[in-house]
């Protein structure tokens, strides 16, 4: 199966790097490993003056290989039969593949306790799916005073896009403590007066508080109006900005507002929009781990668990079910179809 020593031909000048050597060297010896995957051998006798290159013809012994053995092994007194036994015996034996155990970097007490954290399965509410479910069927005829006085309602569907979103944001900083009808009101008044950057800004403040009263902070809002109004002229060519960041930095503009405007002006979902409306009726569900106290806590409570892609809808949502059943006081839970299963509900 295998030639005799003595065939191995040496290649031509011009030795290859170790890295390219076709053998592995080890401790007790050398082995040879030929293209066939099979391999002889060889004990350590002496020092390794090993020339391996490529073939340089058909006197090659092992294609692709040619090892000069010159000053390594006694003259052909070789046993290759022993070899050739040897390797009979052993080459389909699969060589057993061992894992390397790497001791792990110390960690502090800080990165344990992360893991943990991490590892902690995600709170959510108790039946919160099936009272969703409930709410959705509740306001499945969209009839409430948000649905067509809100927001998404108040502004001029014809007019430019800077123009749609000023309206919306001015349409949010009046909702504020104020009725949506009353916001609604306001606000017609406003566009057919001309609800525009540049006549706001030519609007004195005597004739803009009559154009609002009588939304809630009636007075206090005018400045913001035309504080804001003034900057969104001088910074943003007119329009509004297109950040959470830089709306909350506006006179009269919240966090609540913010994320609206970013949902309705900009049709970008940057955070959940909590009112009173969705305040109360969150602590009232359990919809909050624990008890919060203002609509920020709970808006940040509710983007814990709250699937993304329900932060646009639970706003409209909850707040026309606030309207109609789950009211501040005397909540209608006779009418709620979550009564059974509402832990602040007053019917069983």
């Amino acid at each position: 199966m295998y030639p005799d020593l003595g065939e191995l031909t040496p290649g031509p000048a011009g030795l290859l790097g170790s890295s390219c050597l076709p053998f592995p060297v080890r401790s007790q010896g050398v082995r040879i490993v030929l293209l066939q995957r099979k391999c002889v051998f060889f004990p350590r006798l002496a020092p390794f003056p090993w020339n391996v290159s490529t073939p340089v013809g058909p006197g090659v012994p092992f294609p692709g290989i040619s090892v000069s053995l010159k000053g390594f092994l006694p003259p052909l007194s070789w046993n290759i039969s022993a070899v050739d036994e040897t390797l009979s015996r052993k080459h389909h034996r699969r060589r057993k593949e061992v894992g390397i155990a790497y001791d792990p970097p110390e960690r502090d007490g800080s990165e344990e306790a992360n893991d943990l954290e991490a590892k902690k399965p995600k709170w959510e509410p108790k039946n919160w799916k099936q009272q969703l479910a409930h709410i959705q069927e509740m306001r499945k005829e969209r009839d409430a005073p948000v649905d067509q006085m809100g927001a998404g309602k108040c502004f001029d569907a014809d007019a430019p896009p800077e123009v749609r979103r000023y309206q919306v944001l001015l349409s949010l900083m009046l909702s504020s403590q104020t009725k949506d009808q009353v916001t609604s009101a306001a606000m017609m008044r406003l566009r057919e007066h001309g609800l525009t950057v540049d006549n706001i800004l030519e609007t004195d403040d005597t004739t803009l508080g009559q154009l609002i009263y009588p939304v809630g902070f009636w007075k206090r809002k005018v400045q913001y109006i035309k504080q804001t109004t003034a900057i969104l002229k001088r910074d943003y060519g007119g329009d509004i900005p297109q950040t959470v960041e830089k709306l909350v930095k506006l006179p009269g503009v919240g966090p609540k507002m913010a994320h609206l405007v970013m949902d309705i002006a900009w049709q970008e979902i940057s955070g959940i929009g909590v009112d009173t409306h969705v305040h109360r009726i969150c602590n009232r569900l359990r919809w909050t781990e624990k008890e919060t106290a203002h609509p920020e806590e709970t808006r940040r409570a509710l983007e814990e668990w709250l699937p993304r892609d329900l932060w646009s809808e639970i706003n409209w949502l909850l707040v026309g079910f606030g309207q109609q059943i789950c009211l501040p006081v005397n909540p209608r839970c006779a009418a709620c179809l979550n009564h059974s299963i509402c832990p602040a509900s007053r019917k069983r």
